[in-house]
């Protein structure tokens, strides 16, 4: 029996974002009022035919209206102003500079698909406290712990629990990140495709900050997110729910990106799959 487990965030205007999204929303009722509203005609139409619709469309013969359809309700509909870092989302490389590896940077519509879909790994970094950077030792610690070795085409997903605060402030800063030699590492072996369960791969935005005021070293902020000028990969974050997972490994990870022309990033509905 095939089971899928959902990763992923919700997009959700109500939660704190940098950027917020919002939601116009025309429920069922103002939909089917709104449905006939727009005289339509074709534009070669002869003159005298659009001028005999227009007169038929203000006497309501050529009009719909709510009273059109049963219960008097229609389609609902809803238009998203959102960044393409809302939810769970895929950061192409692109996102990460204007060339990678000395070619233009791919967009998020140009992606492999084989790079989005793979063996899922989660790899359990809870005990690492907020901010600190994960480093190759972590990561070979964790394979240890799971008994595991990284083959090419794994999507290894960093739990740091930092999910369980989406919606709260403390989202943004209670998470370690990924360090670029942590990132090198993984890439290494092979693998294209890296995800998280926090708002960012790198660490939280305020203590890379501070680094770079005591040391004015630019290598301190966004190490892992800039490392893809140097070598081709992608990365998925904001996932969530891996501790729902039964097993870190022998499952299918899926996550496919919203093909979006000439962006940086796109949404995905990051899912587990696992044949039982």
């Amino acid at each position: 029996m095939t089971r899928i487990i959902d990763l992923s965030l919700a997009m959700d205007e109500t939660a704190p974002e940098p950027f917020p999204m919002s939601v116009h929303r025309v429920d069922h009722k103002e939909g089917a009022g709104r449905v006939g509203r727009k005289f339509i005609y074709r534009k070669d139409e002869p003159i005298l035919t659009k001028l005999k619709k227009a007169v038929q469309y203000l006497s309501g013969g050529r009009r719909i209206d709510a009273d059109s359809f049963p219960d008097g309700v229609f389609l609902s509909h809803e238009s998203v102003a959102a960044s393409v870092h809302c939810g769970t989302h895929v950061d192409a490389p692109f996102h990460f500079g204007p060339s990678s590896e000395g070619n233009p940077a791919r967009t998020v519509d140009a992606l492999p698909l084989e790079w989005c879909f793979g063996d899922g790994v989660v790899l359990d970094m809870t005990h690492i406290p907020p901010a600190r950077e994960i480093t190759p030792d972590d990561i070979d610690s964790a394979l240890d712990k799971i008994g595991y070795t990284l083959k090419a085409g794994d999507i290894v997903l960093i739990k740091t629990g930092a999910d369980r605060y989406f919606g709260r402030p403390e989202y943004f800063f209670k998470f370690p990140g990924l360090g670029k030699a942590a990132l090198k590492h993984l890439l290494d072996k092979g693998l294209r495709t890296v995800g998280i369960d926090a708002v960012s791969l790198d660490r939280p935005f305020g203590a890379m900050v501070e680094d770079y005021y005591k040391t004015k070293d630019g290598s301190r902020l966004w190490p892992a997110h800039i490392y893809g000028r140097e070598k081709e990969y992608c990365h998925i974050e904001r996932l969530a729910n891996l501790d729902a997972l039964p097993k870190p490994y022998g499952f299918k990870f899926a996550c496919f990106p919203v093909k979006i022309k000439n962006v940086g990033a796109a949404w995905a509905r990051a899912v587990a799959i696992l044949e039982d």
